[in-house]
């Protein structure tokens, strides 16, 4: 235990093996509907897929590969950058590239060959230190800001998945006379009554008691078997499917380029925004040695699509276990092994409820939001882009689409009151990626 205390340098961040250790637990009960939403972003409502080049696509080899991954990788982060972040396949490019699966539009080793595309381009920008010279280009209040704009999109994530809130044809509230919306409303109650008493791990025993009370309630269905042995004669289906002709046709260059910003600014704004909450950022923003875990990340996304996975991300989910006291790479090696252990254990992973898991975000979306308090107001050319991010990515449901919005705001209100000088000359050439990902 002292060596993996002095390896973690647990007493230089002011933390504990069992502090390290419950955040790890819960950053992973708060990401494993990962298991359950990534199957059906590729393959859809049924059990399996056969795609427009015959291959065979099942729904548990994609929960195999996925724990997997997202295991070896968070490992890999907690080892090498020793910073309490989890990764798994991000939110984003696994609907848009399935539903071209499902309908025939690519084949799925098509869209693997767009990731790794699209990761290769990442390690390169990594290994040349180039995202750093982003990270650096973008000013103070707007990294500050990001933190808050993530505490929204998560807390928007647990409202969706809950259903204490629709967002279908409109914002509106969601149907309280359904057993598993009060479930949610009674989880978040429970969590907010044990952070007050200063609970370590409330939110992770947040999910358990509601997990357990949603078993009479009906919401909470206990399986027939707690572990299984995972089925691996599919796995090798979706291993090694990799298909590079599409990547230099125009389409090809269109997903690369969506999935390569999606990727970069929710990686960013995660990374940026759990630095800050760790108390790690400098005075200017910046945070010491995120060359590390954008390193890791880049890896992560080439290994997922060998392996058959959409991007690999850093997770904001990761937010759970900053909040729950994780400081070091030991909560990530924690949650990493999890991933893997879930492998054998998956019924009893896919027992929790969204109604669990989703009322722990809205928790620690609320959590996140105290970073609001710390952006400067005095100047409005510097406030602006900061509430454009929190505002675009509260309302449209995506962490990219607020950082690139906040970035251009604050460059477009600068230029129009004067003050160009006042922005970074490579600000304005970030400007035209962003402004292409969001226009074309």
């Amino acid at each position: 235990m002292s060596k993996l205390a002095d390896f973690f340098h647990f007493q230089d961040r002011g933390t504990t093996m069992r502090t390290e250790i419950v955040a790890g637990l819960t950053t992973f009960m708060t990401m494993a509907y990962v298991l359950i939403v990534q199957p059906t972003a590729m393959v859809g409502s049924e059990t399996s897929l056969i795609d427009v080049n015959g291959l065979l696509i099942t729904k548990s080899s994609i929960v195999v590969v996925v724990a997997l991954v997202s295991g070896l990788i968070t490992i890999l982060m907690a080892l090498y950058a020793n910073m309490p972040f989890a990764l798994s396949t991000g939110m984003g490019s696994n609907f848009l590239l399935g539903t071209m699966v499902q309908a025939g539009t690519l084949s799925f080793s098509q869209c693997m060959g767009i990731i790794l595309a699209e990761g290769l381009v990442f390690l390169v920008l990594s290994i040349l230190g180039i995202r750093d010279v982003i990270v650096k280009l973008i000013p103070k209040n707007i990294k500050i800001a990001i933190s808050t704009a993530i505490g929204f999109f998560i807390a928007y994530l647990g409202f969706k998945q809950t259903g204490m809130a629709t967002f279908d044809g409109g914002l509106g509230m969601g149907d309280f006379s359904q057993p598993a919306v009060r479930l949610a409303l009674i989880g978040l109650i429970i969590t907010g009554i044990l952070q007050a008493y200063k609970l370590k791990g409330a939110i992770l025993f947040g999910i358990i008691i509601t997990t357990i009370l949603g078993i009479p309630m009906g919401v909470t269905t206990l399986p027939s078997t707690f572990a299984e042995v995972p089925n691996f004669s599919e796995v090798s289906n979706v291993i090694g499917a990799i298909d590079l002709k599409t990547i230099w046709t125009a389409e090809g260059i269109v997903l690369i380029f969506i999935t390569f910003c999606g990727d970069f600014f929710s990686t960013l704004g995660t990374v940026l925004g759990l630095g800050q909450r760790c108390g790690w950022l400098d005075e200017n923003g910046n945070l010491p040695g995120i060359e590390k875990p954008f390193l890791v990340d880049a890896i992560g996304t080439c290994v997922g699509a060998v392996c058959g996975c959409t991007t690999v991300t850093t997770y904001v989910e990761s937010s759970a276990g900053v909040e729950a006291g994780g400081r070091t790479g030991m909560t990530a090696l924690t949650t990493g092994v999890l991933f893997i252990i879930a492998m054998f254990f998956a019924p009893a992973i896919l027992m929790i409820p969204d109604a669990a898991t989703g009322a722990a975000l809205i928790f620690v979306g609320f959590l996140m939001v105290q970073g609001f308090k710390e952006i400067d107001f005095s100047d409005f050319t510097e406030a602006f882009g900061p509430f454009i991010m929190i505002m675009f990515t509260a309302y449209m449901g995506s962490m990219a689409i607020g950082i690139a919005a906040g970035i251009l705001a604050h460059v477009l209100v600068k230029v129009c009151s004067g003050r160009y000088k006042e922005v970074n000359p490579g600000l304005y050439i970030l400007c035209i990626p962003l402004a292409l990902y969001l226009f074309m």
